[in-house]
């Protein structure tokens, strides 16, 4: 069962990182350490009132299990309200976090060739798993490509570079899109073209095993497609998306066409919320929220998983599903910020995980 309690943790550092970048690291006591263990990729859910107004986000931990931290990276976007409140905190200031969760994440039991893409604030839990990797095992290879605007706006650039200092077998090859150098291969996005020259380049004659890749959904499924038609199976590309533009949409397995009013029950802690929703109406989540239920969220937007909950009776349909695997969806399993009902009765736990 997944904990969808907030704790309080007081700020123990705050770093600048980039122009537009800051990484916060948490201090988190004793008492909580092992509610806040965690797997690398994984990451946290913090909540603040931001002129009245609960704003929650996702924000992957860019540090590895063994180094015993809880760090995370905000980078502010435009019109963003927690990434623009989050650029003025200060070390001693406390925030509610949520346990860590989260399904993108490695698992190093035998040596490996692995590759991993990231982009501008990708790297955040690209780099919490290249740390993984290097530490698990001395025979793991690691070949990481990190895009970005220049060398001075890299998040993490000296950690990365101390990371490669630090261990013989990770490879970090950077790619600059506004930074004037001779190497073109290693200017400009990273599109298809170029995903297609760094293989050349750097992989051509190695079997790659894993592929790891966090940034704009572009480029994922640019990297998703490449390494597929190179023969490496979909189980073992691994993908993890901060915003969509909402193109994907899940095809249906029954007949739509027709709208009807479906009793839905959501149990959450041993408590029921029962209502009415139409099929065509509101996301089961929002549904819940105006029931009262304290429901747990963050992205709204179907690219993370902490509005995962079980259907235990009835059928629903989701509109978007990034973080879900194929096994979790067969099991029952929804996103609900994204899930409509299908039948007439739905029943839907977040007690179960």
């Amino acid at each position: 069962m997944m904990s969808t309690q907030f704790y309080k943790l007081k700020i123990k550092d705050v770093k600048k990182e980039t122009s537009d970048t800051v990484s916060i690291t948490f201090d988190v006591p004793n008492e909580l350490r092992e509610k806040f263990s965690f797997t690398s990729g994984q990451y946290l859910t913090l909540k603040a009132m931001i002129d009245g107004e609960d704003v929650r986000r996702a924000y992957s931990l860019s540090t590895a299990p063994y180094e015993n931290e809880w760090k995370v990276a905000i980078k502010k976007v435009e019109n963003g309200t927690f990434s623009t409140y989050a650029q003025h905190l200060k070390k001693g200031d406390e925030l509610e976090v949520m346990a860590p969760t989260g399904n993108f994440t490695a698992n190093s039991t035998t040596p490996k060739n692995y590759v991993l893409f990231a982009a501008g604030s990708g790297i955040t839990p690209i780099i919490s798993i290249a740390k993984y990797l290097v530490n698990a095992n001395d025979s793991n290879k690691v070949t990481l490509f990190y895009g970005n605007k220049s060398e001075r706006e890299t998040i993490y650039k000296l950690e990365l570079d101390e990371l490669a200092k630090n261990y013989s077998h990770i490879n970090i090859v950077y790619i600059y899109s506004r930074q004037d150098f001779d190497n073109t291969l290693l200017k400009g996005r990273i599109d298809s073209a170029k995903i297609e020259a760094l293989y050349n380049e750097y992989l051509a004659n190695e079997e790659v095993n894993e592929v790891y890749v966090c940034g704009p959904e572009e480029m994922i499924f640019a990297v998703k497609n490449f390494f597929a038609s190179k023969g490496v199976d979909d189980k073992h590309i691994h993908f993890e998306l901060f915003n969509t533009s909402n193109s994907k949409k899940e095809e249906a397995e029954i007949d739509e066409s027709e709208e009807i009013t479906s009793h839905v029950t959501v149990i959450i802690d041993d408590e029921e919320f029962e209502f009415d929703l139409s099929s065509k109406g509101k996301n089961i989540l929002q549904a819940a929220q105006d029931e009262d239920a304290d429901v747990p969220f963050s992205c709204k937007g179907g690219v993370c998983c902490t509005c995962k909950a079980k259907v235990l009776e009835g059928k629903a349909k989701m509109d978007l599903n990034y973080s879900l695997d194929p096994e979790e969806v067969e099991e029952g399993f929804i996103l609900t910020c994204q899930a409509h009902p299908l039948t007439k009765k739905l029943v839907v736990s977040f007690d179960e995980y």
